[in-house]
């Protein structure tokens, strides 16, 4: 028989067993389903993760940022899910209270949130690689070493001068960590998508390759902001390039100084020695003059068929055009507007 001593250690010993026991569990459910982040606030923290990141990067800057309340927590349910040896780069968004397991298998799993990117009235490469990589890991310079590396260019069909013109501009959608060489096959498959084979039909009637449609519409977004007017000035470049006439665009001369602050083009600006000076050369220059839109393709797509060779600026700087079918015509037309720079002392 077992004496009363004995039965009072072994109840003893299952009562504290039994307590220790609920305090492990509790303590264990606490660390894996208890709220840890941002428990005091609303807020939602997008977290960066750079590539080749470590546990320890991603633990110090969400307790730095305050967004995990316990890290010593947070490394433990980590280390349990395997997590500490498995960080994936990317953009993550954490919301208030979230518990550790919550958090740790969305970090585990890759379930990032994709970023926008938008680009639209660019000028020059350099232009385009600030815009392109502001809301990505990827920097302007990395940017810029790819879209000035003529061989790796050229696996797109492209050379240095006519890239810019597989740079269709709009907004899409990215990873966060997308690699630099991830973003030119992505903005490539984008511009495939663009060239419909409606649209290359077009290009083809009119005698035009899918970059010298964008060279062309360069030039007609450049000389105005006003969409429903730029199917009838692309008429009129399409009518000059069927007559060997040149194209005598002032923006390409604008292009040709670099300095985008002209406003009034001048005889000595004729002269300069570029093959973008469409003044003193025939045909369409070596490649685009800015990143033209969907708008301007689309109106050199759609050109108006007219009997304009001439066009100037209107002397109500409304930012339309007046077109002449003659030179007398639109030399009445230039000498209005040019009284207008005149008195507006624009020079």
């Amino acid at each position: 028989m077992m004496s009363d001593k004995k039965r009072k250690f072994l109840l003893v010993l299952l009562i504290s067993s039994s307590v220790l026991a609920i305090s492990l569990t509790f303590y264990f459910y606490q660390l894996f389903f208890s709220p840890n982040t941002m428990v005091d606030s609303d807020r939602v923290y997008m977290l960066k993760i750079p590539s080749n990141a470590v546990f320890k990067q991603v633990s110090n800057q969400l307790y730095d940022d305050r967004v995990i309340n316990d890290a010593i927590s947070f490394a433990f349910v980590s280390k349990v899910l395997g997590y500490q040896d498995a960080v994936k780069p990317g953009l993550y968004q954490v919301d208030p209270k979230m518990s550790n397991l919550e958090l740790v298998r969305m970090l585990r799993s890759g379930a990032q949130v994709p970023v926008k990117v938008t680009f639209n009235n660019v000028r020059t490469k350099e232009d385009l690689a600030e815009k392109i990589t502001a809301n990505l890991e990827v920097t302007p310079d990395q940017f810029m070493a790819l879209i000035q590396d003529s061989v790796y260019i050229r696996k797109f069909d492209f050379e240095e001068e006519s890239i810019m013109s597989m740079f269709i501009p709009n907004t899409y959608e990215f990873w966060w960590n997308t690699s630099p060489e991830a973003l030119f096959d992505r903005m490539y498959r984008e511009y495939q998508t663009f060239w419909t084979e409606e649209r290359k039909q077009k290009a083809q009637a009119m005698g035009l390759s899918q970059k010298e449609v964008s060279t062309l519409a360069s030039i007609v977004q450049a000389e105005s902001q006003k969409s429903d007017e730029r199917p009838r000035i692309a008429g009129v470049y399409l009518n000059r390039m069927k007559i060997g006439m040149p194209l005598q665009a002032d923006p390409t001369l604008v292009f040709a100084t670099g300095d985008f602050t002209l406003k009034r083009i001048l005889n000595i600006h004729k002269q300069i020695d570029s093959p973008y000076n469409t003044y003193k050369n025939a045909g369409l220059p070596p490649g685009p003059i800015n990143l033209p839109d969907i708008n301007s393709l689309n109106a050199v797509l759609n050109s108006e068929s007219h009997e304009y060779y001439y066009f100037c600026a209107k002397e109500d700087f409304s930012g339309y055009h007046a077109f002449a079918k003659t030179l007398a015509e639109h030399n009445a037309n230039a000498r209005r507007y040019q009284s207008a720079l005149n008195a507006a002392k624009i020079f």
